[in-house]
């Protein structure tokens, strides 16, 4: 019998309290902080936003407004819920909240780990903007064992993290240095001699759903759904006339390819596959139909995904705060385009390069991923607990 086992049967073999976030904790929020005061101000404490890239930071200044042991999540966004665990100066911006423990039988460690499933049911996904505000959080309900038996999950939880880190630190550089091969040959394969085109020369057009008209329910591509990462799309609402948001017009079929006409450089891109055909997406993106007698889907996915049309896009976005490229401008994209046959070749060596850098069902993205769902499922296993009976 483990540790934690002999803890369990002896300080709560009868199911554990379930309690609120609310009840053991201080919630508060940040402040509004815009970038020019933090490039003003520059420091060495840092400023967590609503960002989880560089674990929240959105950068350091001279100043602080909270010092010690806290908990911070994302309040508005595609990252709302994400939670994050704090220990020692720091300031967080309006679009983060804070927790401070309140009790001292709870583990803000463990309450970091319970929450990162617990948050989850709680997250208001309507109307196209995510959000977990202070109300909400306040109620969220989670077990709350003995403080012996949660430090215990800690200590195993921590020590599983450094070692499912260390793994997918190595996976991630291995994955890295095939990619950066990968968009070299990609480039080469698609410089060739031949005449050009653009990609309005090549794409049909596209229609606009008719609201008043359909009495069904769609998949709503928007922003967040597609993976900048293995460019992927993952559905997280369904709309209809009544619910769809003012941005919800274009009909994409299957072998379309979606650009991000918003923050274009991001390169948040993707190609349809058959589960969305006659689906919705936003007017934030530019769908290309491809002409399939002129060009293959595959080779326009291809295209898109090359340097060249990133630059092209880098070069021709208007803007500061918030850039785009209109989809006028981005169709004015002229490419090298080879007789189908050739299409064929190329298509045939970059799928397979394509597949092992970002497909998640096969080669170094599916080992990285299998790694994430293991360390979930046993971290989820771990803080599930009967809850005791009145």
């Amino acid at each position: 019998m483990s540790k934690l086992e002999e803890l369990i049967n002896t300080l709560c073999p009868n199911g554990v309290e379930y309690r609120t976030v609310g009840d053991v904790c201080n919630i508060c929020r940040g402040v509004v902080m815009s970038k020019d005061f933090i490039r003003d101000n520059v420091g060495a404490y840092p400023v967590y936003s609503s960002q989880t890239e560089n674990n929240g930071e959105l950068g350091k200044i001279s100043t602080y407004n909270f010092d010690g042991e806290y908990l911070t999540w994302t309040t508005d966004g595609a990252n709302a819920g994400s939670v994050f665990y704090r220990n020692g100066k720091f300031s967080v911006t309006n679009v983060c909240g804070v927790l401070e423990i309140k009790d001292d039988n709870v583990s803000a460690k463990f309450l970091f780990y319970v929450l990162q499933t617990s948050v989850k049911p709680y997250v208001n996904k309507g109307m196209g903007n995510p959000k977990l505000m202070s109300n909400v959080m306040a109620r969220v309900k989670m077990p709350m064992p003995p403080i012996e038996v949660q430090r215990e999950i800690v200590r195993i939880l921590d020590n599983f993290t450094e070692l499912t880190a260390e793994l997918t630190a190595e996976l991630t550089a291995e994955l890295t240095s095939r990619k950066k091969q990968y968009e070299f040959y990609r480039d080469e394969l698609l410089k060739i001699d031949g005449d050009k085109v653009t990609l309005s020369e090549v794409c049909k057009m596209i229609s606009n759903i008719r609201w008043k008209e359909q009495t069904g329910e769609f998949d709503y591509i928007d922003l967040t759904s597609v993976s900048r990462e293995n460019k992927s799309v993952t559905i997280e609402k369904r709309i209809n006339k009544d619910n769809a948001p003012s941005r919800a017009q274009q009909i994409v079929e299957t072998d379309d390819i979606l650009y991000a006409t918003t923050r274009p450089t991001l390169q948040r891109y993707c190609i349809i596959d058959k589960k969305y055909n006659n689906q919705i997406c936003s007017t934030g993106f530019s769908v290309l139909r491809p002409n399939k007698t002129k060009v293959l889907p595959l080779y326009l996915y291809f295209i898109v995904a090359s340097k060249a049309f990133f630059e092209y896009v880098a070069n021709n976005q208007e803007g500061t705060s918030y850039p785009a490229i209109s989809d006028s401008k981005l169709r004015k994209f002229s490419f090298i385009l080879p007789p189908l046959e050739e299409q064929e070749r190329i298509v045939a060596i970059l799928d397979r390069f394509d597949k092992l850098c970002n497909d998640i069902s096969q080669g170094l993205p599916a080992e990285i991923e299998a790694r994430k769902k293991q360390y979930e499922y046993y971290r989820d296993k771990l803080l599930t607990f009967k809850e005791k009976s009145e």
